[in-house]
Order: structure tokens, then sequence, then C-alpha cells
């Protein structure tokens, strides 16, 4: 069974629509490493993390730097914030949705 999101964009098997933040999944979207372990990040977690999926909302990151790092976006608040800002601004852009909108589906609002 494939499964469709809203958008009419067909998910993978494990629920990701394809990457609306960055085209290249071989390279880091912080640093822009390409060498070592690179990890998915949906950068909505929580209640948020299946819409991050289904909506695209997900990014490469390197592992031991900008992913679980001291300076990650998990160990890392302001780092983290900033990735959501960015990525927020990306699907407004992406799915023309208003400040409105976004905060309709995610809850709050990052910018």
């Amino acid at each position: 069974v494939k499964t469709i999101n809203e958008y009419g964009i067909r998910l993978d098997r494990n629920g990701y629509a394809p990457s609306i933040m960055q085209d290249d999944l071989d390279e880091c979207f912080l640093c822009g490493n390409r060498s070592g372990k690179l990890d998915r990040h949906e950068v909505f977690s929580g209640p948020n993390r299946s819409k991050s999926k289904a909506l695209g909302c997900w990014c490469m990151l390197c592992h031991a730097t900008c992913h679980q790092g001291f300076d990650g976006v998990h160990n890392n608040a302001n780092r983290g914030y900033m990735l959501k800002r960015k990525a927020q601004r990306i699907a407004m852009n992406h799915y023309g949705w208003s400040t409105d909108e976004f905060i309709r589906r995610f809850g709050k609002n990052y910018i």
C-alpha cells in the first residue's frame, strides 16, 4: 500500500516525503560535510514528528557534529531553534502557507 500525503506526494515505506529542505542528501544541511555518518533529522519533533516526515521537513545532519555533537541540534537549544526557524521559512514558502497556517499545523511560530 502506497501512502500519499495531502499534497499528493508519495511517502516512502517509513512515512517520509522527499525533503523540501535539501536536494543533496549526501551532505550535512548545516555544515556541508560530506564525509562521515549522516543522520536523517526530523526538524519538528515530538507530536509533530510524523508531520515533519510526511511534509518533508527533514534534513541530513552529520552525526558527530551537527546532530548529536556538543554543539549539535540535540544539545544546543539555540542551534536547534535556528534550524526550526529555517525549516518554517522553507515550509511556508514551499507550501504557500501563512504564519497562521504554519501555527495551525505545528502549534508554534519559530520566526
